[in-house]
């Protein structure tokens, strides 16, 4: 255990300039326990563009101790570094002083992540091109005023500018970075510092980033949507849990264009932006709205076509995005799309994220490309191609776990069968389960273990025949087990075996509990809700059946072909 700091750090400047040399000069190490560079091109020019702006870009930690004389790679720079009593470790602020030394470095062009050049006409920092613009001048040349009025005198034909490159240069060179400098001798305790400044607290979310870019009028925030306020909104009057934040904005996201995970700093400007949206010219404003009517349509699809009665049910959240840029795009398809849009949600969660390069991230993109905005059949065709046509695998049975998308489906199983109260017989009502819920991460707090955990042998233990979905805060959590024996009086015969066969308990397993017999009961229970499973996803997925368009659009493809001498 670290004994803390047994000197006081002191606070510093230094100027843009000093800083850069001291790693050029080899003064400035990398601890072991750092991570590689890993910041992107658009990292590296959102920081020289804060640094002409005259924003903060953070303090950086250095560790002054000892360093040995040997060749050390800084970035896109490989530095012959002497030996030195009192060399700078970094503690903190490696991917900024790395992408400094680099960029502004005539060797770091051969990191694409830092070769930057200036525009002068533009006046941003953009990626260095092999042939180069006058007007784009490379960052070490902007950085060193000699070969900076070499530059123009080069090229007299931007000589106008010189004044605002050098003034840019000026900036760059003149910039004071905050330093905070610590003497220790004990390495675990800049280890501790180092893992407390990147592991503790929270850092905040895309969607906290994206609200903070683009706040509505302060006079009318009261009156505007916010993403927080989507989520909740459809929380309350569809009830179907709270939508996490970062998911409402990729709907908001997808509906403007395939790729979720674009730059998100210029996505309502259409001068700065570098990547094509579907909706140019629009504000934020409109594309809350949008994004929220888009959502509900969604949602609405889920409760009522596709058995997904509650966001804890859905068995991937990326599903959920897709279905938002094609109901945007198409928001009232017809009775033969919604047909093939449910088949296909079933077959992809089935499939998982493994349809597309990149896992979560890149089956959204690659899913949300294939909707267009003026074909919805062929939108839905283009899905329905991206999931085989064979049957998949069952979700596995024997590992009940309400955080993973297999026990997911299983519960959109149970939900199907309209599970009913042990103590009245009548089926539990969406808008229960969804205040029984209220804004649940998972669907944990609806499902009750029959036995307890003492009564089960550990094989059986994760078994779904073990659970049941009852969201009845009247239950109690040990009587489970006791609970289904009884038949109440007020229930009659037919509907307590309706009830039962409800929850998967058929009259041969209910007499296995009645005795209790424990292990035959679940494993006999096990085979029912396999069967379940099967005939849902069955209903659902349509293995068998044919994956024709709409009559409506066969008629119009006859008619086209018709008039084709041809």
């Amino acid at each position: 255990m670290s004994t803390g700091l047994d000197r006081r750090m002191s606070a510093t400047t230094y100027d843009l300039e000093d800083l850069v040399a001291e790693a050029w000069a080899g003064h400035i190490r990398v601890p072991h326990f750092q991570r590689d560079f890993r910041w992107t091109l658009q990292d590296v020019i959102r920081l020289f563009d804060s640094i002409v702006k005259g924003y903060p870009i953070g303090s950086l930690l250095l560790w002054i101790r000892p360093a040995k004389a040997q060749r050390i790679r800084l970035g896109a720079l490989d530095i012959d570094a002497p030996e030195t009593p009192q060399a700078l470790w970094v503690v903190d602020g490696q991917q900024r002083i790395t992408s400094l030394a680099s960029a502004l470095h005539d060797d770091g062009g051969a990191d694409p992540r830092v070769a930057l050049s200036y525009d002068l006409a533009g006046e941003r920092f953009v990626r260095r091109r092999a042939q180069q613009d006058p007007s784009l001048i490379p960052l070490p040349v902007l950085f060193d005023l000699e070969r900076l009025i070499q530059w123009f005198a080069h090229h007299p034909e931007i000589s106008d500018q010189l004044q605002k490159a050098t003034r840019v240069a000026r900036i760059l060179r003149q910039f004071k970075v905050p330093v905070y400098q610590v003497k220790q001798d004990d390495v675990a305790v800049l280890q501790d510092i180092f893992d407390r400044m990147n592991n503790y607290g929270k850092s905040l979310s895309r969607a906290e980033v994206f609200s903070a870019l683009y706040p509505p009028n302060e006079a009318e925030i009261d009156e505007k949507l916010s993403i927080a306020l989507i989520a909740e909104r459809i929380n309350v009057d569809q009830g179907f849990g709270r939508i996490d934040d970062d998911a409402v904005l990729r709907a908001i996201l997808a509906r403007r264009g395939p790729n979720v995970e674009r730059e998100i700093r210029s996505e309502f400007n259409d001068g700065e932006r570098r990547y094509k949206v579907d909706f140019p010219g629009e504000d934020r404003d409109t594309a809350y709205e949008a994004g929220d009517q888009a959502l509900r349509r969604t949602v609405h699809f889920l409760q009522e076509s596709a058995g997904v009665p509650h966001a804890t049910f859905l068995p991937y959240q990326y599903l959920l995005i897709v279905l938002s840029r094609l109901f945007a795009h198409h928001p009232e398809p017809d009775a033969r799309n919604l047909q093939l849009l449910r088949r296909w949600f079933w077959r992809a969660a089935l499939v998982g994220p493994a349809l597309f390069k990149g896992s979560t991230t890149g089956t959204t993109r690659g899913l949300c490309s294939k909707i267009q905005p003026d074909d919805l059949t062929g939108s839905v065709q283009d899905l329905l191609v991206s999931v085989r046509g064979d049957e998949y695998p069952l979700p596995d049975l024997n590992r009940f776990k309400t955080n993973e998308a297999a026990t997911k489906i299983i519960l959109c199983t149970w939900w199907s069968l309209a599970p009913r109260s042990p103590r009245t017989g009548e089926p539990y009502e969406r808008a229960r389960l969804s205040e029984f819920l209220a804004e649940s991460a998972t669907a944990a707090d609806a499902v009750r273990d029959i036995f307890s955990r003492r009564a089960v042998s550990k094989p059986y233990r994760l078994w779904a025949a073990n659970r049941l979905l009852m969201p009845d805060r009247d239950a109690a959590i040990n009587e489970m087990d006791s609970l289904l024996v009884r038949q109440p009086l007020a229930i009659e015969e037919q509907q307590w075996e309706a009830t039962l066969r409800s929850h998967g308990i058929t009259p041969d397993s209910a007499k296995l509990l009645v005795s209790g017999k424990v292990v035959e009961f679940l494993t006999a229970r096990q085979e029912t809700l396999r069967h379940d499973l099967q005939e849902f996803l069955k209903q659902m997925c349509e293995w068998d059946f044919e994956n024709t368009p709409s009559l409506a659009d066969l008629v119009v493809e006859d008619l086209e072909d018709a008039d084709d001498p041809d």
